[in-house]
């Protein structure tokens, strides 16, 4: 009779070695869908587009950035992470290169918005809830807001770089850079990315040693159709909606409204755009920090409870804003930095969670993809209506305030699903 596989012990788990090939591929997507925010001045200046239209390219790339993410979560169950994130890397490098030679609009959607927004949101969140739920039996929540982090990391370590080459040597030159870092980073994916612990006889990080090796089921199912077929029974129950249309908050009031147009909106008041891309950056040390607590309250608190806080702390934000901008920093706008930053991508990990919780362990992930596809849905949106409110009325203001009604409407419908007295994130939540 065959004894079944018992797994190693190895003195340090490979899951924290796959979980840091992970962190680093997120630094490298948030680097590269972030990096246009601080071109669009100078393709403004050079071509003499709108920022409207320049603003579509970057909702294209939110767009794409977030439909990719279910399919994408489903390409890893069906090809394997690896394959599916060398893939994306050569994506992001043609969409950053071409860009060199276009002289139409066209041709700026299809590189920034479709190439970039494709590679990009196949090491979106999808990837890390691929990863934390897969390699992580304990402090899941903690991993994946580590991994969240990730995003804020690259923001942290692209912008301020990005405006200081876009100065010195123009675009161009900060494009063409972009794409070779993404051509670098292949190399590292193929070496030590795995696809699942039982390919190196391993469980996940938290099982007892003496459980035998859990080799995941094969699957059949094309990717598309198991994408497609998990939207179609999360669709029915109202937890899908609800954590859709927050997350769609979520992104409208990140990515789309300040990642995008906070740079162009200090600008409008007389800052300068490395100084505006330095603030913006910063924003990122205080998101890793806020991300991290973040998942760490997560295993201990009631993710929509968590929720409810972040979404009406970031509405009291946006408030604030527009009287915030002034030609030089002052001291007030540190404070709101230090605020926004602590509550950028502090949902994640509670979102992650909540979509365990409803939907289970195997689906979850793939259910995590369509939330986060609603947050880029919301992100495109507010980066292409925030763009036409600045040139219809020559400011933001407005912009600044929808986002904050919005704001508290996330806030009352996540409070409408706390579960008073369960605390732990990994519950289980009927059917």
């Amino acid at each position: 009779m065959t004894q079944p596989m018992r797994p190693r012990a190895p003195r340090l788990h490979p899951a924290w070695i796959v979980a840091g090939i992970t962190f680093i591929t997120a630094i490298s997507a948030a680097g590269f869908r972030s990096a246009p925010s601080v071109m669009m001045h100078p393709l403004h200046e050079e071509f003499g587009w709108s920022m409207g239209l320049i603003g579509s390219a970057v909702s294209v790339n939110l767009l794409f950035y977030g439909l990719t993410a279910p399919f994408s979560a489903a390409a890893m169950e069906r090809f394997g992470v690896r394959a599916v994130v060398v893939a994306a890397l050569a994506l992001i490098a043609a969409g950053a290169v071409l860009p060199v030679w276009m002289t139409q609009p066209w041709q700026l959607i299809a590189c920034w918005g479709v190439l970039i927004g494709l590679g990009a949101g196949v090491m979106s969140m999808s990837l890390v809830a691929t990863v934390s739920n897969r390699w992580f039996e304990k402090r899941r929540a903690t991993v994946s807001g580590v991994l969240a982090a990730g995003a804020a990391t690259g923001q942290l370590i692209f912008l301020p770089i990005t405006a200081q080459l876009t100065d010195a040597s123009g675009w161009r030159s900060a494009t063409v850079a972009i794409g070779a870092l993404a051509l670098v980073a292949i190399p590292l994916v193929l070496w030590r990315m795995r696809n699942h612990p039982s390919d190196l006889g391993v469980n996940a990080y938290g099982v007892p040693a003496d459980e035998p090796v859990r080799t995941p089921p094969p699957v059949s199912t094309g990717a598309a159709r198991l994408a497609l077929s998990s939207l179609k029974d999360a669709s029915a129950r109202p937890a899908f909606w609800i954590l859709a249309f927050t997350f769609a908050v979520c992104g409208a009031t990140t990515n789309g409204l300040v990642g995008t147009h906070f740079i162009p909106a200090a600008m409008d008041h007389g800052m300068a755009g490395t100084a505006a891309a330095s603030l913006l950056a910063l924003v990122g040390v205080f998101d890793i920090i806020g991300t991290v607590f973040s998942g760490w309250l997560t295993d201990r608190v009631d993710p929509a409870l968590l929720l409810t806080i972040y979404y009406a702390g970031r509405g009291l934000s946006l408030i604030v804003l527009p009287m915030l901008f002034t030609d030089d920093v002052k001291p007030s706008m540190f404070v709101f930095i230090l605020f926004y930053g602590l509550d950028w991508v502090a949902t994640v990990p509670p979102t992650i969670a909540l979509c365990r919780a409803y939907f289970g362990p195997e689906r979850g992930a793939i259910v995590f993809g369509w939330v986060f596809a609603s947050h880029q849905i919301g992100a495109a949106i507010a980066a292409t209506a925030a763009g036409m409110v600045r040139d219809e009325l020559g400011t933001y203001t407005w912009a600044w305030m929808v986002g904050a009604v919005l704001c508290g409407l996330a806030a009352v419908a996540c409070l409408g699903m706390v579960r008073r007295g369960r605390v732990p994130s990994d519950i289980t939540v009927p059917a």
